[in-house]
């Protein structure tokens, strides 16, 4: 783990098919909001914060670094970090992702819904 609590930079996105997840299937994604999942990459060295993004992602994403530190920041606001960290330690091998759920956000930064929550014991 990386000597700064486990944390990495935000920058880190992967592809994702965006299978539908909740408030994310419903309609315009504009009207909505596109539905990020979010995870956390265990590496020997550090954890990677991950932000699976969705293929049909709205117009309106115009700058990728940006939505995803919305969506990190989000997510320790919700989550407590190192609690979270912790349990991420616990239950993953290196070179696991654990799923820590999911953001359901407008382009504004609006967040519309999450199902966020540390990983089960």
């Amino acid at each position: 783990m990386n000597g700064d609590g486990g944390r990495a930079p935000a920058g880190d996105a992967d592809a994702d098919s965006g299978s539908g997840d909740d408030a994310g299937d419903a309609g315009d994604a504009g009207e909505v909001g596109d539905t990020f999942g979010v995870g956390i990459h265990v590496t020997s060295e550090e954890f990677r914060f991950v932000v699976h993004v969705p293929s049909d992602i709205d117009a309106g994403w115009s700058d990728p670094d940006e939505f995803q530190r919305r969506i990190e920041r989000v997510t320790w606001e919700t989550l407590d970090q190192g609690e979270t960290l912790r349990a991420v330690a616990r239950t993953a091998d290196a070179e696991e992702t654990v799923t820590l759920g999911t953001v359901t956000m407008r382009p504004g930064g609006e967040v519309v819904g999450h199902t966020l929550a540390p990983p089960e014991e």
